[in-house]
């Protein structure tokens, strides 16, 4: 039972770092967090200088430290092993850095346009797009899966359920499971 719940974690963790390997080099670098940081910005026309900017980008840089901290290599990059790896202990460490709830909150003030502490369904389908260049069409019937009281809109502490659950959950049927697709 253990090995078929590691595996949902390392495929979900997986599907992460190839997310993030934005380059395609095979490893995840400072460089890729950076561009998934931008392609944040850039997709939501946010000044470097925006609060919810310079949030994101400090969330991913301390992030990608605490990545490699647990990672325990001397290099500056990961391979997708070492990734899901170091992944999967920090999400239990939170000695440093609450990486789950910390981060939901910085990318949901991103996602969130209007600031009507809701995600639509148009601004969810722009995350998914425009900053995790997600294509499977399942990915977008998620959205109905997350808004767990049906009101049309994924509030900020569902957003954040399904952040846990796509960090915790072995359940691959989970909605925070394929918060980016269909596993």
């Amino acid at each position: 039972m253990t090995t078929v719940a590691n595996d949902v974690v390392s495929e979900k963790y997986g599907r992460a770092f190839d997310a993030l390997d934005a380059d395609k080099n095979g490893y995840v670098e400072w460089s890729d967090y950076q561009a998934l940081a931008d392609r944040f910005i850039n997709g939501y026309k946010l000044a470097k200088d925006d609060r919810r900017a310079r949030t994101l980008t400090a969330f991913y840089q301390m992030h990608w430290l605490e990545v490699l901290r647990h990672a325990g290599v001397d290099g500056d990059r990961l391979n997708r092993e070492q990734y899901i790896q170091a992944t999967r202990l920090l999400s239990v460490d939170t000695s440093r850095l609450n990486l789950v709830e910390g981060g939901a909150h910085a990318v949901f003030d991103v996602i969130d346009v209007n600031g009507d502490n809701e995600i639509s369904k148009d601004e969810f389908q722009r995350f998914l797009t425009d900053v995790w260049q997600v294509t499977d069409p399942f990915a977008l019937e998620t959205f109905s899966k997350l808004d767990t009281d049906g009101d049309g809109v994924v509030s900020r502490q569902e957003f954040i359920r399904a952040t846990y659950e796509y960090y915790y959950s072995t359940d691959p049927a989970a909605p925070g499971s394929m918060l980016f697709g269909q596993l």
